[in-house]
């Protein structure tokens, strides 16, 4: 991690851009402005000033009119942080979100979790920071590490339980400097040593409580310390984190926020030429081109497949977009003995002439994604320019010429930032290769029934459980086509259902021919006091559209609603950008349209006495004990 963005373009006529921003009339074009002059590669001058006219132009009124709803953050800790807040909220803008930030009392941290009257429980945070400096943590005799990590539990525990929020709590910068050298851990009391002691013991409990990290104390590692603390800074003002590095301090934090909102990244689409290997397949041919062993340009491009590698492993889909002809681009994959990435590792190749925008296009549409969800690496700066302007949905990280930069940019860029990593992560490359592959048989099959007749699907449906708890927690924080109301829940906020005996929960996964899908649904309704059921929640996953799964999940959770005592099923339906697709399912699915629903949806009601189960060519499994 550099201390500046430079993963991120630069714009030579920033400033002018930004003297010109309260001259936009049009809110929209101007919020459309401060994300994009957000998105530049600016240092903490220009974020302070970015933030002042952002806050001066859009706060308010003006938010409402958008239609935007602000995150609120409160940021705790033991030294000075207000110097923090601009680069926080500037990162928010970066990923269009308007972040309100509470900043704590000087050192009142836990006076703030303690105190129900106190400014933290009046600003009731989506989520909590607690951001504790070193000389808090290690300095001095009195200090009792494993009390310190006690209290920050109890903060925690207090957070979930009050305010259902996310959770962040900050690892301690490396400050203090080494008493004995190479062999500090045999000296107990070193301030050093005791740091290091508690970031250990840090992240071993925060795993055990759910809590997220932000683990500072790994990108100054890369750094050095010198770059994000100045003892003379310390001495005047309190200040641990240096100002120059607020703007990446802000982003780290934000793209927690944002990963644990689902926000993050899916799909990593690469060039080929000079991206994955180096040379032109076309012109220099198989044995051309430099890949592998022997020279330093060939290592540096194995070393990035093998990192590109690592990252489809824990979950992130892979795609190819070349400038090449099909059969040129897939050789290397297929028969280059130093090749680390083979073809069964890439989710969608897309291998043409066309322009990239249009074939980005396709890609996102084949892999049933938005381009909101794409991350384009280009060694060509006129390409990555062009989708910039064409597809500014899309993120495309600024590269060196050298591709032995190529791993820290996309790194550092923290696109794909994850807060868990569930078993189906592990297999979403292979899920969305099937899925493909059901395509193919669609299209060769003329008859629906009989395409689905020949998948063998079995839907397995059981109520939330710890097993997948974090999973569930994932696809109601990502999800966005196929989501009625768009309701996103805390791990926290999901068990806290789980525990209510008037709500149904369910988890749906899907299983066929081609293998397992994962959990492909999510549905919470709740009970009300007239026996109404509400659904809550209602989502699914766009790799099964059209296998007649909504149908199925109607089934089942008709049948639960009525052994909770329910009369009528009673669904809302919230239009968003994304969720289109979903317009008319109540309708399509036998609701009646009851008029308007509170906060601008739509309301639909079925009658559970009157309902009969709608046919389906799948076998349904109950299995609606509860999971632990």
């Amino acid at each position: 991690m550099a201390i500046e963005l430079t993963w991120l373009p630069g714009f030579p006529n920033w400033s002018e851009r930004l003297e010109t921003l309260p001259s936009i009339a049009d809110d929209a074009a101007r919020w459309a402005e401060v994300v994009s002059l957000a998105g530049s590669r600016i240092d903490f001058v220009q974020t302070a000033r970015l933030d002042r006219s952002a806050q001066k132009l859009l706060a308010g009124e003006t938010l409402t009119t958008l239609g935007i709803k602000p995150l609120r953050v409160a940021l705790l800790g033991s030294s000075t942080l207000k110097h923090l807040v601009p680069g926080i909220r500037v990162a928010g803008y970066r990923r269009k979100l308007w972040l309100e930030v509470l900043e704590g009392e000087y050192g009142m941290y836990l006076q703030e979790f303690l105190d129900p009257s106190s400014n933290l429980y009046k600003f009731k945070p989506h989520a909590v920071v607690i951001a504790l400096d070193a000389h808090h943590v290690a300095e001095g005799d009195r200090v009792d590490v494993h009390e310190l990590i006690a209290n920050l539990r109890n903060c925690w525990a207090i957070a979930k339980q009050e305010f259902g929020c996310t959770v962040i709590q900050q690892t301690v910068l490396p400050i203090f400097p080494l008493l004995m050298g190479n062999n500090e851990q045999r000296l107990m009391e070193s301030p050093r040593e005791r740091l290091r002691q508690f970031n250990l013991e840090l992240r071993a409990v925060a795993d055990r409580d759910g809590v997220h990290l932000l683990a500072i104390d790994d990108y100054v590692a890369g750094d050095g310390t010198n770059a994000w603390y100045d003892s003379a800074l310390w001495h005047r003002s309190k200040q641990e984190i240096h100002p120059r590095v607020s703007q990446v301090y802000g982003d780290l934090l934000v793209r927690l926020i944002g990963s644990a909102r689902g926000l993050s990244s899916k799909c990593l689409v690469l060039d080929l030429d000079n991206t994955l290997w180096g040379g032109v397949i076309g012109d220099d041919g198989l044995h051309g081109i430099a890949l592998g062993q022997g020279n330093s340009l060939g290592e540096a491009f194995v070393a990035f497949q093998r990192y590109v590698l690592g990252l489809k492993r824990r979950g992130v889909i892979l795609a190819v977009c070349s400038k090449n002809d099909e059969a040129n681009a897939l050789a290397p994959f297929e028969q280059h003995p130093e090749m680390v990435l083979r073809r069964e590792d890439i989710a969608c190749f897309v291998a043409n002439w066309e322009d990239k925008a249009s074939n980005l296009r396709k890609i996102a549409n084949a892999l049933n994604i938005g381009l909101d969800s794409l991350v384009f690496v280009d060694d060509n700066p006129f390409e990555r320019n062009l989708i910039r302007q064409e597809l500014p949905q899309i993120a495309v990280p600024e590269i060196s010429d050298d591709p032995s930069f190529y791993i820290s940019a996309l790194a550092d860029a923290g696109y794909f930032e994850a807060v868990s990593i569930t078993a189906e992560d592990r297999e979403r490359n292979e899920q969305y290769q099937a899925n493909g592959e059901r395509e193919l048989l669609r299209e060769s099959t003329t008859d629906l029934t009989g395409y689905l007749q020949s998948l063998r699907m079995e839907l397995i449906c059981n109520p939330f459980d710890q097993i997948n708890l974090a999973r569930v927690t994932q696809l109601i924080g990502k999800t966005n086509q196929f989501n009625l109301t768009t309701r996103r829940y805390t791990e926290a906020e999901v068990q806290g259902v789980m525990k209510d005996p008037r709500a149904v929960t369910l988890q749906m996964r899907l299983l066929d021919r081609f293998g397992d899908n994962g959990i492909i649904a999510v549905l919470i309704a709740k009970l009300e006091e007239n026996q109404d059921a509400l659904i809550d929640t209602w989502l699914m996953s766009c790799r099964v559209l059209g296998r007649q799964v909504e149908d199925a999940c109607l089934n089942v959770l008709a049948e639960q609603a009525k052994r909770l005592g329910a009369r009528r099923l009673i669904g809302e339906y919230y239009a968003t950008a994304k969720n289109g697709m979903v317009c008319d399912l109540y309708q399509r699915l036998g609701f009646a349209c009851d008029g308007s629903a509170a906060g601008g949806g739509v309301r639909y009601s079925l009658d559970l006495d009157s309902f009969a189960p709608l046919p389906v060519l799948l076998t349904v499994h109950e299995e609606m004990h509860a999971g632990t």
